[in-house]
């Protein structure tokens, strides 16, 4: 079965064709730098993370993109707030951007492009737009004009007739029409600025994109991911800009993800439901966060809740525990042993042809977990089964519910299980050790105490009973 995407820009699903066959090419747009980010991003940045991690599972080269908005009126609104420089925000807001999705077991990016270190990029972006009559400049401001580009509105389905200035379009009257937006904003006194032909200033926020973009991915490549709440105005623009600046398509397919509510209502600040992954991270592990996600198709709403999340748990303790299991026989199952009538390929199957089917994540879900019921059940109605039937098993599991979707970690159970031995052979030989103080073997005692400090087990005795703990030295 080959790959399928709903394409927001055909508002279809079409076979996907990458542009080179061997790499795909996809930008995401990342966070504006000026606090932690939400719940609500993760599931984007998670999303995009299991496509990527998809198409690589097909064998796909991916080059992946995600921009770092680094300058912004968010940005130095933060930095006027807490009386520091704008760049210093944006600093430490990228460190902690880089801590959470690590957490959440999101795979870097090829390149992660600042808007501050593409300026001259941007710069040569409007001096094109502003060449070929797209562009106006009044007095140090750049705008584009939405008038001159035939297709605007074809992503999200708007028409300019139609369309009354929202929340999200800026109101100036300097503009030749008010759907017009920036694409430099001349300086203000106290704010950070750049040089360019117009004076200084900086450039707006759809321009950085289209610039960055471009930059590292070419004038046209294959998949552009986002937000719903991105289609417009900001992909729109995005398009407009691109397109008219190198009369040629910007992007083939075009990949939106859904709303999140927290527990049936729009999160926002205002109603106290407002959440940051780095908080939620502090509640579940990623790995039920991503299941969590995973569960409800990427397009459509979800509905976020501790509900959601404690069956997301739930449902990880069968797939942690099977794995476990299979860990364990491995060590002792015979080379010839029996093969049960049991076939993964259908599981493998069955798994692909759910994420070719615009990445159905849900159904690709419940066959991983169909999975851990039938093995359950084999194992359970079979004895002496034998090493090659438990390395099956555990190949499917590393690439599909580990290396796509995310949502185990076959090495931290592997390290869980050595821990635990660890810590049964030191309570061993304390045990030893007491017996040898009770004996009078001080000899011996001490041997142990000695032997285990230099290999950073510090005991500490006590009248009750001797503890331990580990040296990180």
């Amino acid at each position: 079965m080959m790959l399928s995407i709903y394409n927001t820009l055909s508002r279809k699903k079409e076979e996907f064709k990458p542009i080179d066959p061997n790499e795909v090419k996809i930008y995401v747009c990342g966070p504006t730098v000026y606090d932690y980010f939400h719940i609500g991003n993760a599931r984007s940045f998670i999303m995009s993370d299991i496509i990527r991690r998809y198409l690589e599972y097909k064998n796909y080269n991916v080059k992946f993109v995600m921009n770092l908005t680094d300058v912004d009126d968010k940005i130095i609104k933060k930095s006027i707030e807490e009386k520091r420089s704008s760049n210093k925000v944006a600093e430490d807001y990228i460190t902690a951007f880089m801590e959470d999705i690590a957490k959440l077991k999101i795979k870097k990016a090829s390149v992660y492009p600042k808007a501050t270190e593409h300026m001259t990029d941007i710069v040569d972006l409007i001096k094109a737009l502003e060449s070929k009559g797209y562009a106006y400049n009044i007095e140090g401001n750049v705008f584009y004009d939405v008038a001159k580009f035939k297709d605007y509105g074809k992503l999200s389905g708007k028409k300019t007739d139609d369309l009354e200035v929202g929340a999200r379009i800026e109101i100036n009257e300097e503009k030749k029409n008010p759907l017009d937006f920036s694409l430099w904003k001349k300086a203000k006194e106290g704010e950070p600025y750049w040089d360019s032909p117009w004076g200084n200033g900086r450039p707006g926020w759809h321009i950085e994109c289209s610039a960055m973009s471009c930059k590292h991915l070419g004038e046209t490549f294959d998949i552009h991911a986002g937000g719903n709440d991105l289609i417009f105005p900001h992909h729109e623009n995005e398009i407009a800009q691109s397109e008219a600046a190198h009369d040629k398509k910007f992007v083939n397919y075009w990949i939106h993800f859904g709303f999140l509510n927290i527990n049936n209502e729009k999160m926002s600040k205002s109603l106290g439901n407002f959440f940051t992954a780095r908080e939620i991270l502090k509640l579940y592990p990623a790995e039920a966060i991503r299941l969590a996600f995973a569960q409800t198709h990427y397009g459509g709403p979800l509905n976020f809740s501790d509900d959601l999340l404690a069956s997301a748990q739930k449902g990880l303790e069968k797939l942690n525990n099977l794995t476990e299991k299979i860990l364990e026989e491995l060590k002792h199952a015979p080379a010839g042993g029996v093969l049960p009538d049991l076939e993964i390929s259908e599981f493998k199957q069955n798994f692909e042809s759910a994420m070719d089917d615009d990445f159905n994540t849900p159904q690709a879900s419940a066959v991983i977990f169909d999975f851990v019921r039938e093995v359950n059940k084999a194992i359970s109605e079979n004895q002496n089964l034998g090493a090659e039937f438990y390395s099956g098993l555990l190949e499917f599991l590393r690439k599909t519910a580990e290396g796509v979707l995310g949502i185990l970690d076959i090495k931290s159970i592997t390290d869980k299980e050595h821990g635990a031995l660890e810590s049964d052979l030191i309570e061993l030989l304390i045990k030893l050790r007491t017996d040898a103080k009770q004996n009078k073997n001080y000899a011996l005692s001490d041997k142990i105490r000695d032997e285990l400090k230099a290999l950073g087990v510090i005991l500490q005795d006590s009248k009750e009973k001797t503890t331990y703990k580990i040296s990180k030295n």
